[in-house]
């Protein structure tokens, strides 16, 4: 069984600053691969489909997500689905295995009514957060049963398809850069980038 507080200094020094939503990230991630009975992925083994956003309180829980479970942007092995919400699916792609973790409604709601975010909402920023405010959560979060704040679905399988890596590039015949050939689109200047056909929309 995988214990979210081995990846606690990990994530911190990815994360950069205590905060309780953090820690959470690394508590759920650890459940979902537990329940599947996985490893932290070295590639791409896991794939992780997030629903949080952007622009609201707590964000910070993606971070401990990614970091329990090795799926990050560089790997290609997560997408957000800007549902503004604290869940994920985590699948084992080997086996079509996958399971949705979600923060409890009750304890998510309370988590929005502590000391750690009424500081944030009166501007204070994470890491200038005291520490008698911030510490005892982070403690509390990596203590507290997993049946406290967690929802852990049943184990269903997916149907995921996972892409493979494109090896081949060019340069595009307009800024010359060079490009993953996937991502060059025909133009009268002929095969140009993303970015010189957003300019020619604009």
């Amino acid at each position: 069984m995988l214990n979210a507080k081995s990846f606690m200094d990990v994530g911190m020094a990815f994360h950069g600053h205590k905060c309780p939503a953090m820690p959470l990230g690394l508590r759920a991630g650890v459940a979902a691969m537990n329940v599947l009975k996985v490893d932290r992925a070295q590639d791409k083994e896991l794939y992780v489909i997030s629903e949080t956003g952007k622009s609201h309180a707590a964000g910070c829980f993606l971070d401990g997500i990614m970091t329990a479970t090795g799926c990050t942007y560089g790997k290609s092995n997560i997408e957000k689905l800007y549902y503004n919400k604290m869940a994920f699916t985590l699948i084992d792609v080997a086996t079509q295995r996958s399971v949705r973790v979600s923060l409890k409604p009750e304890f998510f709601g309370n988590m929005m009514q502590s000391p750690f975010v009424k500081q944030r909402q009166d501007g204070v920023l994470p890491q200038d957060v005291p520490a008698e405010i911030a510490d005892p959560l982070i403690e509390k979060v990596l203590s507290i049963p997993e049946t406290a704040f967690l929802e852990i679905g049943p184990i269903t399988t997916t149907d995921f398809k996972p892409t493979k890596g494109i090896f081949t590039t060019a340069c595009c015949s307009r800024c010359g850069e060079r490009v993953f050939s996937n991502k060059l689109v025909d133009s009268p200047d002929g095969k140009i980038c993303l970015g010189c056909q957003a300019q020619d929309a604009a």
